[in-house]
């Protein structure tokens, strides 16, 4: 039974249900039998407040399509809601009211309007919409990214910012990631030798998990072409696609108890699985912490976060720490491998761009440098314009996380009610012909004739998010997904496989909570 299918017959047990709880149930003779005009009249009171209800909530709503009744809008997302919701926003306007169910939500795809809710009513729209899903082990009462405006978000947050993406830190493990890509550079050399073309997808994946994994626990959690690095592939891209999926427990919370179409369980087993794999890590640290008092053999984010837990001042629990590596986990592996990808896709579809990346590399590094590091790639002011363009076309996640009113707030003239989730299209905001000029064509050089940043200065432009739920992982992600394209650049031309033209590659997106291209990018590596 698909989706849809699922969709629609939740949507008659709701009617069916609402129809029980307010002409059945709440009816003042025990007998089922009522007089004509008895039920007549209960049904016109209820009716009455129903209506009056509904006109209430609704009063002063953005614009939108009209909802059914008890589904709302969700027929009108179909199979690609990012497409569909961006059509009805054409429609209906920069900011738009949507029914799912029996949820609100505001659609922004205005960057005037995105900054006036990210910037001016920054706080009032900090709480989180999380899935039903992140319910499974707790997730969304201990994920920094789920969890209200609270001290204990504050101390994630601050542990996150100050244990892993300083400066400070960063530097401190940029030979980690130049090791790394390394690997990946004398793996893909192994595939030019041969001719042969390399799933750019797996190789990209493969390089940020280990890069993340020696970050956070010293270790290699993989490795070119293992079934560990399938393994690992098959938990984070479950994890993220039952995360994304369309699901009845969201849209009828009261239903969420049954998990009719089972997405809790299935998370919950993924989720299950990395859990027990850090948490096996930390207690063998645990143990050579103990044995080896003196010891500093590790100095890594784990040791960092095990010495706060441990001084009893961060408030930090095991629980805590342990939660917050599936988030570092996951989105620093899934969302800077997938940019990647989509960046030398863009490049390999407009040779033209690529060799000016190229071009700009071999003048900047002269030819006394034995080998590119991570530090050079700040000189590359049109490497870095490839990124930003790649993520003005692809955003890692096109609606960003979903924010939620914490209460009613008055948004460009209209009312965003209290606890309705707010989506920001980004990935329609960077498609906009009003703000970019051929707003679908690939052109890094955009970039150069301005200072538009990732720190959300611009708010044409922010693929990280905004305000205080800005995306706080942007430094690390910006050093690797910058260091991996420069170093594929600098060592290899590439060709298009299977005798196909650039123009003809297959660029076709997979909608979820983050974007994927539909095909990974395979491409065959020519030794500079």
């Amino acid at each position: 039974m698909d989706n849809m299918t699922i969709l629609i017959l939740t949507s008659f047990l709701c009617a069916s249900f609402l129809i029980y709880i307010l002409f059945i149930k709440r009816a003042p003779n025990k007998s089922l039998k009522l007089k004509e005009d008895n039920s007549s009249a209960l049904i016109h009171k209820y009716l009455t407040c129903f209506v009056r209800s509904s006109s209430s909530s609704s009063y002063r709503l953005p614009p939108g399509p009209r909802p059914y009744p008890v589904i709302g809008n969700i027929l009108e997302l179909g199979s690609n809601p990012l497409l569909s919701i961006t059509n009805l926003s054409k429609s209906h306007g920069p900011i738009m009211s949507l029914k799912l169910g029996t949820r609100v939500a505001i659609v922004i795809s205005s960057p005037a309007i995105a900054k006036e809710a990210f910037h001016k009513h920054d706080l009032d729209f900090s709480g989180r919409t999380f899935p039903d899903c992140a319910r499974a082990l707790d997730h969304h009462r201990l994920s920094v990214g789920w969890i209200a405006i609270s001290p204990q978000w504050r101390t994630l947050r601050r542990a996150c910012v100050t244990e892993v993406f300083s400066t400070l830190k960063l530097d401190l493990t940029q030979f980690l990631r130049q090791s790394k890509v390394g690997d990946l550079i004398h793996h893909v050399h192994e595939y030019s030798i041969k001719g042969e073309a390399i799933d750019l997808a797996k190789a990209s994946f493969t390089t940020v998990l280990k890069s993340i994994s020696n970050m956070l626990f010293s270790m290699d959690f993989a490795c070119y072409g293992s079934d560990k690095t399938q393994e690992y592939m098959k938990l984070v891209i479950g994890i993220v696609d039952e995360a994304g999926r369309a699901n009845v427990s969201d849209l009828f919370p009261v239903l969420s108890f049954l998990d009719l179409q089972g997405v809790r369980a299935r998370m919950r087993g993924y989720l299950r699985k990395l859990y027990k794999s850090f948490d096996d890590i930390m207690e063998e640290r645990l143990r050579f912490r103990s044995l080896n008092k003196e010891s500093k053999d590790y100095n890594d984010v784990l040791d960092s976060f095990l010495d706060l837990m441990q001084d009893g001042t961060s408030q930090l629990s095991r629980d805590d720490i342990l939660h917050l590596f599936i988030d570092l986990f996951l989105a620093g592996v899934d969302t800077t491998s997938s940019a990647l990808e989509w960046a030398m896709a863009e490049l390999m579809r407009n040779p033209k761009k690529m060799v000016k990346a190229r071009t700009e590399l071999q003048q900047v590094l002269d030819k006394s440098t034995l080998k590119l590091e991570e530090s050079m790639v700040s000189k590359l002011p049109f490497l870095q314009a490839v990124i930003k363009e790649t993520l003005r076309l692809h955003p890692p996640v096109p609606f960003l996380i979903p924010h939620k009113a914490i209460c009613d707030v008055e948004l460009c003239g209209f009312l965003v009610p209290k606890n309705s989730q707010i989506l920001a299209n980004v990935w329609a905001m960077g498609r906009d012909p009003s703000i970019w000029e051929n707003p679908n064509s690939f052109i890094p050089e955009r970039f150069l004739e301005n200072e538009i940043d990732f720190k959300a200065n611009d708010f044409n432009f922010i693929p990280f998010g905004a305000g205080r739920r800005m995306c706080p992982g942007l430094p690390l992600a910006s050093r690797i997904l910058s260091f991996m394209l420069a170093s594929l650049l600098y060592h290899f031309d590439w060709k298009v496989p299977d005798g196909l033209k650039a123009e003809d590659m297959d660029m076709s997106q997979r909608y979820g909570l983050t974007m994927h291209k539909a095909q990974p990018l395979r491409a065959i590596p020519v030794k500079m």
